[in-house]
């Protein structure tokens, strides 16, 4: 933990007060558990409807999300029971400074989809470039707070602030990215409403799933929403690393559990209660499958009727 107390403290006592920790409080306890709770229930639900819509990106980031946030408030009761524990430091520092990034990128490939359906002409940047930049931005995000985190929860009071910069320096390129990407996005959910882009289903669609369900606008702003919350989240983290250890913005426990815990599991809530599986088929294995063989047997029977053609002739 970085704080030259951390170097003599184990547990708390006379000498070692919970005011002199770095968050200079003891984590709630009700408000941690409740918040374990959410984001593990998240994650079960997540692997749930994953597997059964066969949504294996999307599954994958969201999944680790969720999972990253529940070991990071179990981090936080390990820091209730006691203030000093290094290992509940460490837990909780990488998995709820890291958790937001994965969750990110969950949203970032469905992006990928949606253009593709409505029309990639009303896109700025083509749909395969929603991941090739998105995900590769957010991936250099996560690997440098990662860095950061383990610098900082190393001990080495030397690299502590070397660490710290890095968590910040990672958050703010996570939040640039999502400011990029909250653009783009808008505008082209502006081109899509501006002309009326209903695209008719046909028969076939129909038949294989690939529809939207008529309550695909709960889906979009379920997810915008969530994306929302995400970034509503990473800029209250700039200022609260970017202040130093122990900083009076890090030991304020209501602001962390609101705009930290809160719009994150906020986040995580809306993700699985408005899952792709259930209000974006399109987006499913299973159903691209399905339409790649369609698309197959359709070429194939023109190839057939060619032939026949010039057999006749």
């Amino acid at each position: 933990m970085p704080h030259h107390y951390h170097q003599i403290c184990y547990e708390v006592s006379p000498r070692c007060p919970v005011s002199a920790t770095t968050y200079g409080y003891r984590p709630n306890l009700a408000g941690n558990i409740i918040l374990l709770v959410v984001f593990s229930i998240c994650t079960l639900a997540q692997l749930y409807l994953g597997i059964r819509h066969r949504l294996r990106g999307f599954t994958i980031a969201v999944t680790i999300g969720c999972a990253g946030e529940a070991i990071g408030y179990g981090g936080r009761l390990m820091l209730h029971a006691n203030p000093w524990s290094s290992n509940g430091f460490k837990v909780q520092i990488c998995c709820l400074v890291l958790a937001p990034s994965f969750l990110a990128a969950g949203i970032y490939l469905t992006l990928k989809h949606l253009v593709i359906y409505f029309g990639a002409e009303k896109s700025r940047i083509k749909p395969g470039l929603y991941t090739a930049i998105f995900i590769s931005c957010d991936a250099l995000s996560i690997l440098v707070q990662a860095a950061g985190g383990g610098i900082a929860a190393s001990e080495q009071s030397n690299l502590v602030n070397i660490g710290d910069d890095l968590i910040v320096t990672g958050i703010a390129i996570q939040v640039a990215t999502q400011f990029v990407c909250i653009c783009l996005a808008g505008d082209f959910a502006y081109q899509v409403i501006k002309h009326h882009s209903k695209r008719a289903v046909t028969a076939d669609e129909v038949e294989e799933g690939r529809q939207l369900p008529k309550s695909f606008r709960y889906y979009a702003v379920c997810s915008s929403a969530a994306f929302l919350f995400i970034f509503i989240r990473c800029i209250y983290r700039i200022p609260e690393m970017a202040g130093g250890w122990g900083n009076a913005l890090m030991q304020n426990e209501v602001e962390f559990m609101i705009l930290d815990g809160g719009m994150i599991a906020i986040s995580c809530i809306l993700l699985t209660i408005a899952h792709p599986g259930l209000y974006f088929p399109a987006m499913s294995l299973k159903n691209r499958q399905a339409s790649a063989r369609a698309r197959k047997a359709v070429a194939g029977d023109d190839a057939a009727g060619q032939s026949d053609e010039k057999a006749i002739s």
